[in-house]
């Protein structure tokens, strides 16, 4: 009876917890009986029913849960938990209880109903009580991470330390449940939709929470995502789900991810392949404008879209058509995840030889899409693109067709304005070369024969098969005998001319076909012609070129029957051609049908055909290629001197990509980047130093010894021909690996040794290499030299050494490595004695070599007196008699030639005049010897003495501090103040110097010294250029006296205008260079004697000789930096080099200009002075050079306060300017600054300095692009001042300054400016201008210009040209193609920037 009783009524879910109390429906279940907070533990019974009486309790007990649910937030933790455990075991149990249920046939309808219910109710209040726990623990957490939490805090967060695996419990409940199928416990199996809701829901609540996509959750993720896979599948939850997704994907960005794996799983694992569908077509329909709001959840919806289409790429092909409408859209994310799909696809699924037509098809027009897209207006998505293609190209998807066109587009993006861009574009390219299928290894040069020869051979057999085979054989017996009538009416016209004018008109045709002809070139080709024409029924042509044949081949067998000219005999020619052109045109047999031999052999060559035109486009392919790599090679290479680090990281990376897979002319890169290890970013000389670790010192070989040979070769190649420079960046690199000591550095000393002493057969570059490294590793190791030293001497130094002079000053260099010149060291100095052999093979050399004309004996010899220096004891003894034997060898040699002379009878008048003449190179390599040693002897005063002499200082100090101490108290003390003021050391010190000073000044050019005797003797070559004009002799004596002005003050004062005339006047280019560079040392050396002098330095920046003024540059910047000069306003004329012809030159220009940047406001300071310099009328220079200089000149200027200043400086000079040119170079520096409020309100109040200028274009044009870029980003209150402005400019422009002037306008400048100038007005009478448009107002200054003497500080311009107002530009101030300057100077970093797009 109870059973009948309780079944009477039905549980329906309800909407809204609270409409459970409420009675609805006939036999509606209504909860009667809600119990107050206080009373609830009863729902202990709920525990013991349970117990009893299984899962089915749920249907008496069910008030209690609810009760719990309702007071929840009043309620103990402990409660709930109990409450929420009952629920799980309930859901369980029925699980467990129902398959038998199901399973059995006879199962009454009250039973059913009873199932029913406890499913629906337990279900219910499962979810709605997890529900609330989910949303209090996640209260909780966010307020124990938020405050330290009181007491409350932690009661609140022991109970919920384990709600992570409690939710998950619940969750595996519910899928154990509803994965049976209990939809047949409902009547026709219809499930309501409020009870999928009530489970969906709870499963949405649980993804709301920030913490889901965290690794710590994956465990509930998935059962959340199974859970809904079960409802999608069995409950028809995929009405719903697609929105459903999407709006908690827009409002939760973390559920991107999730929903991917989700979206994966539910088609893959649950077979709702659909839901991709769904879902995609729902972001498809999402409009532009929509994603371009604020909140719109485009960043998930991208990351969702890339993140599904790695895992379920297939599905992405079907849907794709809904996703490419973004790719126009607005939103440059969504395109980004457009083009990461389309890359996914063309990876997984779109790739290898299998692929259908369709496929096919797809494949290539997805990468139509995204090659498009590499031109994006967006630099991200540019980006993406280029990190898409990378991945395509390391996964061997993309097709060979493509390859070259690709690699095109990338080198291109070299360009790109943006770093990022440029970034990919150098990943993509060394993926390019690490997984190209072509030969890498040879240059495009090497190419062209190999290219050349293949094709010659292609049009050979292309010739040779057009003569076998024009059409099919078959038809032609059939088609001749077709067209044999009308053709003999056309012969039999063609043979007997009626008239002249056709005989005229037929010449002509002969002459058109004449041309035809010389294209033919022989009987075959001529054959082949006239069936074509036959074919196309030309019959006159053929008929006329078939006559003509004849005479031209008289030889040839098919037109012989025409020695005799009739209507037959021409048919039977057309015929046999006709009917044989489609067999072998060579054996014209009878017109027998081809046999099938023949056949197989014109396959056999069509074959033979299509191999030869593979390979020949291969060879073009390759060499397109080649050409790509090299012109990327180029363009890379100059990044590895970029101010970016990333870049130059990229690009030294892909160097060492270029150079492993050997790509021809790899080696230049990676010699360019070598003195990148002197780079004071560390990133950078790390990534220098690990590449050359990687290419050069981790060699590959089976043993020990095939690995240092490998390395040995390696290095070697890298010195052959290397400067000094180069050599000295390499030490840095690999006294590393020398200092290791392991097994393969004593194998490689080894190698070095046999190849330098000659036991193995080597080249002389690579012997001079391995001796260079030998000195690498002595700089580590002093001994592997220092005990060899002998060795070195003998087979470098000894009888030969004049038949070599480079390996032995390459020996000499190696040799400088053990001295203490290389190391620090605290000890007494190590020096060997005059007599070892060392010095006396050295002495022999260079002394013999004085009276040799050897190229080479110059370098060695320097190299030989700094080691003699370095080296000796007592080095200015032994240098003394080197001067003295090479002077005497020079002597004798002089009166042997005498001798010579007299005893020959042709007693010429010149013998006659002086019979003992010099060897004039003989006494430029004296002169240069006795430079070098008075330079190396100054040096020893300065550097070795002075040091040896304050070690001793040093050490005598030490023993008198640990001696006796005998003197008074007051004594010690005294010493002790004196010390303290660091007296004693100072006044020790001055001592020191002013005795080295004193050496330098009386007695290293004092009588009995050999220098002094060779002074008046240089002083006397270098002022009499016309007598004394062998260019090395004179070479050698500037260079020699250069040295001797170095020794002291008074030699510098004597010589100095001699100096300065040979700067200026000498003929040759090296003389004027190293005069400069002389002078640059001596302005460090004696600053106060070179002073008055200095403006003469900068005179060679205008050299005509390129190498001169490169010299003058860096001379000039070296002494800038560093401080020794004071900078002024001839530094116009460096600026002017930033347009010089010779990009090298205009680099360093700007390099000066960039370090110049960095010392406080020095930029700013200089530039009213280079303005005035530049657009001086005297110097002529165009407007567009100004323009260009200008522009890179106030790219430093970054400070709003020194832009408001120069606003303030250049609008003063409009009044002391007087032609036309020099107000409109006024306003464009005025329109290349970067205009800031300031400086736009200091521009308004200096209207009157311009305003009556403003009729010339060249003033108006300019003002008025400021503010049209003022305009972009102004603030909404700024815009109207801007707007009044540009009226102001236009109305006066276009009437004239009269006409608009008038005193309400003087009142509005009065509020516009604050501050208005304190000028009083002039007279209208001398506002007005003369046509010429020059003013009329009397100069106020006799200079063209004044340089107000005001120093402000500065903001970093974007300078724009007015010519690209429309056009966006990047930071900073770079040329466009359009705006650089005829006279092509690239501005170092215009490639990387302004570019326009390829």
């Amino acid at each position: 009876g109870t059973e009948e009783r309780e079944m009477s009524w039905d549980f329906f879910v309800p909407v809204c917890v609270g409409d459970l109390v409420k009675s609805g429906e006939v036999n509606q279940y209504v909860v009667q009986d809600v119990v107050s907070p206080k009373q609830l533990p009863p729902y202990l019974k709920f525990k013991a029913a349970l117990r009893s009486q299984g899962p089915l309790c749920i249907l008496e007990h069910f008030d209690t849960g609810y009760s719990v649910l309702q007071h929840c937030n009043s309620l103990d933790l402990v409660v709930k938990e109990d409450t929420l455990e009952l629920l799980v075991q309930v859901v369980s149990g029925l699980a467990v209880t129902l398959p038998t249920v199901l399973a059995s046939t006879s199962i009454s309808a009250a039973e059913r109903k009873e199932k029913l219910n406890a499913v629906k109710m337990s279900v219910f209040l499962l979810c709605k009580l997890t529900e609330t726990l989910e949303s209090f623990s996640y209260r909780q957490n966010v307020v124990t991470a938020s405050g330290k939490g009181g007491k409350k805090g932690k009661a609140g967060g022991e109970g919920f330390l384990h709600w992570d695996s409690e939710r998950e419990k619940v969750l595996q409940a519910l899928i154990q449940l509803l994965q049976l199928d209990i939809r047949s416990l409902w009547s026709l199996s219809l499930v309501e939709e409020e009870f999928i809701r009530c489970v969906t829901f709870c499963c949405y609540k649980l993804l709301e929470n920030p913490t889901i996509s965290h690794v710590k959750s994956k465990p509930t993720r998935d059962c959340i995502i199974h859970l809904l896979g079960v409802l999608i599948k069995k409950y028809n939850h995929i009405m719903g789900i697609g929105v459903k997704v999407i709006q908690l994907m827009q409002h939760f960005e973390q559920l991107s991810s999730v929903f991917a794996q989700a979206v994966s799983v539910w088609s893959a694992e649950y077979g709702v392949r659909a839901i991709v569908g769904e879902v995609i077509r729902e972001i498809g329909q999402k409009s532009s404008e929509e994603l371009g709001r604020e909140g719109s959840g485009v960043k998930a919806f991208a990351s969702f879209l890339s993140e599904l289409s790695t895992l379920v790429p297939e599905l992405m092909i079907p849907n794709i058509s809904v996703l490419i409408t973004h790719l126009e859209g607005e939103s440059h994310t969504m395109r980004v995840a457009v083009c990461e799909v389309l890359g996914e696809i063309l990876v997984r699924v779109l790739c290898g030889d299998g692929l259908d037509e369709s496929g096919k098809a797809d494949r290539d027009r997805f990468f139509d899409t995204l090659q498009e897209h590499l031109h994006d207006t967006h630099s991200h998505v540019r980006t993406r693109v280029l990190q898409v293609y990378t991945r395509i190209v390391n996964s061997k998807a993309l097709p060979l067709s493509r390859f070259n066109e690709v690699m095109e587009l990338a080198v291109g993006r070299l360009m790109d304005k943006s770093i990022n861009v440029v970034k990919s574009a150098i990943q993509l390219l060394a993926a390019f070369i690490a997984q190209n299928p072509y030969s890498c290894k040879l240059s495009s040069a090497d190419l062209k024969k190999p290219l050349e020869k293949e094709m010659a051979k292609l049009r050979m057999m292309k010739e040779k098969l057009e003569g076998k085979a024009p059409v099919a054989v078959i038809k032609a017996s059939e088609l001749w005998a077709a067209m044999k009538p009308e053709l003999l009416i056309t012969v039999r016209t063609e043979l007997e001319p009626t008239n002249k004018a056709e005989e005229q008109q037929q010449d002509d045709d002969e002459d058109m076909d004449v041309e035809e002809e010389k294209e033919a070139e022989d009987d075959r080709a001529t054959a082949v012609k006239i069936a074509q024409y036959l074919r196309v029924n030309k019959y006159r042509n053929a008929v006329r070129l078939c006559v003509r044949a004849h005479s031209c081949f008289p030889e040839s067998e098919m037109f012989s029957s025409l020695s005799t000219l009739t209507s037959e005999t021409v048919l039977d020619t057309l015929a046999l051609i006709f009917k044989g052109s489609d067999e072998d045109t060579t054996e014209l047999s009878q017109n027998l049908p081809p046999t099938p031999q023949k056949d197989g052999e014109k396959q056999g060559d069509d074959g033979e055909l299509k191999k030869q035109e593979m390979l020949v486009q291969y060879l073009r392919d390759t060499e397109t290629f080649a050409l790509q790599v090299e012109r990327a090679i180029s363009v890379i290479n100059t990044m590895l001197y970029w101010k970016t680090t990333s870049v130059v990281q990229e690009a030294v990376q892909f160097c060492v990509t270029v150079c492993e897979f050997s790509v021809a002319n790899s080696v230049i890169g990676v010699r360019k980047m070598l003195p990148l290890v002197w780079s004071t970013d560390a990133a950078i000389k790390d990534a220098v130093v690990e590449a050359y670790r990687r290419l050069y010192l981790n060699p590959r070989g089976d043993t020990v010894r095939m690995k240092a040979q490998a390395l040995v070769d390696s290095l070697s190649e890298l010195m052959v021909d290397a400067s000094l420079g180069t050599i000295q960046c390499l030490e840095e690199i690999v006294q590393e690996f020398f200092s290791s000591g392991t097994n393969l550095q004593s194998i490689v000393v080894q190698i070095l040794w046999e190849r330098f002493t000659g036991k193995r057969e080597t080249s002389a570059l690579h012997r001079r290499a391995a001796v260079l490294m030998l000195g690498m590793a002595a700089r580590a190791e002093r001994e592997v030299v220092l005990s060899n030293l002998d060795t070195l001497c003998s087979v470098a130094l000894g009888e030969k050494v004049t038949e070599d002079f480079l390996l032995a000053r390459d020996t000499v260099i190696t040799i400088c490595n053990i001295t203490d010149h290389v190391r620090q060291s605290k000890s007494a100095p190590f020096r060997l004695p005059q007599d070892h052999q060392l010095f006396t093979c050295l002495t022999q050399a260079i002394a013999e070599g004085v009276v040799m004309e050897d190229p080479y004996w110059q370098s060695f010899m320097e190299q030989a007196v700094r080691l003699i220096y370095f080296l000796a004891e007592s080095p200015d003894q032994l240098c003394s008699r080197l001067l003295q034997r090479s002077a005497r060898l020079l002597l004798d040699q002089i009166a042997e030639g005498a001798e010579v002379t007299k005893n020959t009878d042709q007693m010429s008048e010149v013998s006659q005049k002086s019979s003992e003449q010099v060897n004039c190179v003989c006494l430029a390599q004296l002169l240069a010897l006795c430079g070098c040693v008075a330079f190396w002897q100054v040096s020893h005063l300065e550097r070795s003495v002075s040091a040896e002499l304050r070690r001793r200082r040093g050490e005598t100090e030490e023993r008198e501090e640990k001696g006796p101490s005998s003197k008074t108290k007051q004594a010690a003390s005294e010493s002790a103040m004196e010390e303290e003021l660091g007296l004693i050391g100072a006044s020790a010190e001055d001592t020191e110097a002013e005795l080295i000073r004193k050496i330098c000044e009386t007695e290293l050019l004092a009588e009995e010294n050999l220098l002094c005797a060779f002074l008046p003797l240089l002083v006397k070559v270098c002022s009499s250029p016309g007598r004394y004009s062998h260019p090395q002799l004179t070479t050698a004596a500037c260079l020699a006296l250069s040295q001797y002005m170095m020794i002291s003050p008074s030699v510098c004062e004597d010589n100095i205008r001699l100096m300065f005339t040979m700067l200026e006047r000498s003929a040759l280019p090296v003389v004027r260079a190293n005069a400069l560079i002389a002078l640059g040392d001596l302005t460090v050396r004696f600053p106060n004697i070179l002073e008055p002098w200095t403006q003469n330095l900068y005179t060679r920046l205008s050299d005509e000789v390129p190498s001169v003024r490169q010299t003058a540059v860096t001379v000039l910047t070296q002494l800038v930096l560093k401080d020794v000069l004071k900078v002024k306003g001839q530094v116009s004329e460096v600026a002017v080099l930033l347009i010089d012809p010779e990009s090298h030159i205009s680099s360093m220009a700007l390099n000066f200009f960039n370090e110049l940047a960095t010392k406080d406001n020095a930029i700013y300071n200089l530039l009213p002075d280079i303005i005035s310099r530049l657009s001086d009328p005297e110097r002529g220079m165009n407007s567009e050079d100004f323009n260009t200089i200008m522009k890179q000149l106030f790219s430093y200027i970054t400070k709003e306060r020194q832009t408001e200043s120069l606003v303030e400086k250049l609008c003063q000079r409009f009044r002391t300017a007087k032609t036309e040119r020099q107000w409109g170079d006024l306003a464009t520096s005025l329109s290349l600054l970067s205009m800031c409020e300031r400086g736009f309100k200091r521009l308004q109040e200096c209207w009157e300095c311009y305003s009556d200028k403003l009729t010339e274009p060249g003033v108006y044009q300019p003002l008025l692009s400021i503010t049209a870029k003022l305009r972009r980003g102004a603030k909404p209150q700024f815009k109207p001042q801007i707007d009044e402005f540009e009226k102001r400019l236009t109305a006066v422009h276009t009437r004239g300054l009269e006409n608009v002037e008038s005193p309400e306008m003087e009142e509005e400048d009065q509020k516009a400016g604050s501050k208005t100038v304190t000028h009083t007005p002039l007279p209208a009478k001398t506002r007005l201008r003369s046509k010429r448009g020059r003013s009329s107002r009397v100069s106020l200054s006799g200079t063209l210009f004044v340089t107000p003497r005001k120093s402000r500080n500065s903001k970093k311009p974007v300078i724009r040209f007015s010519s690209d107002e429309e056009e966006e530009d990047e930071e900073d101030a770079v040329m466009a193609e359009s705006e650089t300057p005829k006279v092509t100077t690239p501005i170092a970093r215009s490639s990387r920037r302004t570019r326009l797009r390829n």
